[in-house]
């Protein structure tokens, strides 16, 4: 990897995410020697993917160079590598590139999409995770159109232009509600020759309400907004099976659609080489202490959502958002320093700051620790907090000004098919000339 050797302590930090870069930036200007690795060269901000994929933002603008970040820091490397295996006992990381022997090791790998074992579902649905992932949505689903316009058969036509997302957290309700502002004021402006009545946009929802997890206010107003926007929402409804064709449902509704999305569950991307009992298998959540020690190894640390810290409150772990990642990676740099100095480390104590969700244009929900409020203000703080979280003042700017020109235009620029998703004997595309 070409590392230099050092007389400093080695911290090995998995992942450039919102906790591996908050301990990171923790350990700036520290005695330590400080090494990055992940798989992207880049930092996503993954609240605003949907908006990639429904062509409101350009993938750049919710991507920061990780490089960038750090290139005025001594003693810091990052390393474009996918790390493979964790060898506690040699205590080294076998990576893409190589392997590189550490003193303290932080995992901060983030999650992945959990299909639940099933194969079916995994291999016919979309993802979206990454920015790549984001991208491939907003080729589908402009693809799809597209298709829709060569064919005479309404079957297919509508089967084409079925739109089905699987989970009503976060994420599944802000699509459906970016979706559905497509359908009202994009789609039927770029396909005049389409019937956009025929665009059909299912949320469906395993649970009995949406946004599990936040107040009873939130979840009913977020479903009235998507009501109200068109969204056929369907609550108490498991999806068992998808062949690329039709949907199978627990009860007796079934769905053909061309376009699923799936998001309706993650677990944690842990990575091999630690005993079975670190590993709490249903989540795939490495087991960590009050300090975020993974169970058995005093110098290996677990945080963000690949961690899972019991407790009273939180028998399941922390949830798998920003903040918590946030907060655990920010502490845990102080705890290293710590350590190095054989003193008592602190435990970790979630501040829980609330939680929001977007469902369209002056449509939010936010629940806050003691106040709960939804509508336009609501949408006002979404976006204010969402864009002073972002780093970069360049990702600023053009975030704001996208939403600005989205806002007075009813419009969404970026709707363009840089690379094809479907395969080439499906659909085919002339290529650039």
């Amino acid at each position: 990897m070409n590392i230099p050797q050092t007389s400093f302590p080695r911290v090995v930090i998995i992942g450039g995410g919102f906790a591996g870069l908050a301990v990171a930036r923790g350990l700036e200007d520290k005695e330590l020697q400080v090494v990055l690795l992940d798989k992207h060269n880049y930092h996503t901000f993954q609240p605003l993917l949907y908006q990639v994929a429904t062509g409101g933002l350009e993938p750049d603008s919710i991507a920061f160079p990780l490089r960038k970040r750090f290139n005025d820091i001594e003693n810091f490397y990052f390393r474009l590598a996918e790390v493979n295996q964790i060898n506690a006992e040699e205590k080294e990381v076998v990576t893409s590139i190589g392997s590189l022997s550490y003193d303290y090791l932080v995992i901060a790998t983030g999650s992945t999409t959990n299909f639940f074992g099933n194969t079916n579902i995994q291999r016919h649905t979309m993802e979206m995770k990454s920015i790549p992932q984001s991208l491939n949505i907003r080729s589908l689903i402009l693809e799809n159109f597209e298709e829709a316009l060569l064919t005479s058969d309404l079957e297919e036509r509508k089967k084409l232009m079925n739109f089905v997302i699987v989970g009503g957290g976060p994420t599944g309700v802000e699509l459906a509600g970016a979706l559905a502002e497509m359908k009202k004021e994009v789609l039927p402006k770029d396909y005049p020759d389409l019937d956009i009545r025929l665009m059909k946009i299912n949320l469906i929802q395993g649970a009995n309400c949406l946004l599990k997890g936040m107040s009873d206010q939130a979840s009913e107003k977020a479903e009235d907004f998507l009501i109200k926007l068109g969204v056929d929402v369907w609550k108490s409804l498991r999806v068992v099976n998808y062949d690329g064709d039709t949907i199978t449902t627990n009860g007796e509704d079934h769905f053909r659609a061309s376009t699923v999305i799936w998001a309706a569950g993650v677990k944690g991307a842990y990575i091999g080489g630690l005993e079975n009992e670190c590993v709490i298998e249903r989540a795939e959540r490495y087991k960590v202490d009050q300090f975020n020690r993974v169970t058995n190894h005093d110098t290996v640390f677990a945080i963000g959502d690949v961690a899972s810290m019991h407790s009273e409150k939180y028998p399941y772990g922390h949830p798998m958002m920003a903040q918590p990642a946030i907060q655990q990676g920010k502490l845990l740099a102080k705890n290293i320093v710590l350590h190095l100095k054989g003193k008592e480390m602190k435990p970790f104590v979630y501040n829980d700051k609330g939680s929001m969700a977007t469902i369209g244009r002056n449509k939010a929900v936010v629940d806050l620790p003691k106040w709960k409020f939804q509508g336009v203000f609501a949408w006002f703080v979404w976006m204010v907090v969402h864009l002073f979280s972002l780093i970069g003042f360049r990702n600023k700017a053009v975030v704001f000004l996208n939403w600005m020109y989205n806002y007075v235009r009813f419009d969404r620029e970026t709707r363009l098919i840089i690379r094809p998703y479907k395969e080439k004997n499906e659909y085919s595309f002339k290529s650039d000339t």
